[in-house]
């Protein structure tokens, strides 16, 4: 079980909210989001309604403003739970529908570009876990939730371009 309180105002101040399970659409709890303290389990934080736009994942802690989770701006309208799992693994492919398999991880790479040789991946397969991708390396940039299941093509995780920087394993131990 995860449990996330989300605060209007920075320093955990103003109206709150606090959830714990997916939300599509926090707005009508409250109407902006400056800070966030998460209880246990990790979560993914989206800027737009029915888990859409910037994402963000947060790991249990403090986040007193919404820099402090890397946001652009105060908007944060749903929201996912991400559940536990012990393994990991997921295939990576440098064209689209599984075509050039690149490899296979178990394991978190903090440079794709380093590792394979390879600055784009065109399709993921998610065999076990959840995961983040990052479109920059050492885990900076955009991020895109990873669940399990087929992702044909890289607009199927909500980017834009093909560009990969490290993908993480989440793991929650709290």
């Amino acid at each position: 079980m995860g449990k996330i309180t989300f605060y209007e105002e920075r320093g955990f101040q103003g109206r709150c909210y606090e959830c714990i399970s997916d939300c599509p659409n926090l707005q009508a709890y409250f109407s902006r989001c400056n800070s966030i303290r998460v209880d246990s389990g990790s979560w993914m934080l989206y800027e737009r309604s029915n888990y859409q736009g910037h994402q963000y994942l947060l790991r249990r802690g403090n986040y007193p403003d919404y820099q402090q989770w890397m946001g652009l701006s105060d908007s944060i309208r749903s929201c996912h739970r991400i559940p536990y799992t012990s393994s990991h693994r997921l295939r990576l492919y440098e064209r689209d529908n599984y075509r050039g398999l690149v490899s296979e991880l178990t394991e978190d790479c903090s440079c794709i570009h380093d590792r394979f040789r390879v600055h784009e991946i065109h399709s993921l397969h998610v065999l076990e876990g959840c995961w983040v991708l990052y479109e920059l390396p050492n885990y900076r940039g955009r991020q895109y939730l990873l669940r399990p299941g087929d992702y044909r093509r890289y607009q199927d995780w909500g980017a834009m371009d093909a560009k990969v920087g490290s993908l993480r394993r989440i793991i929650d131990l709290y």
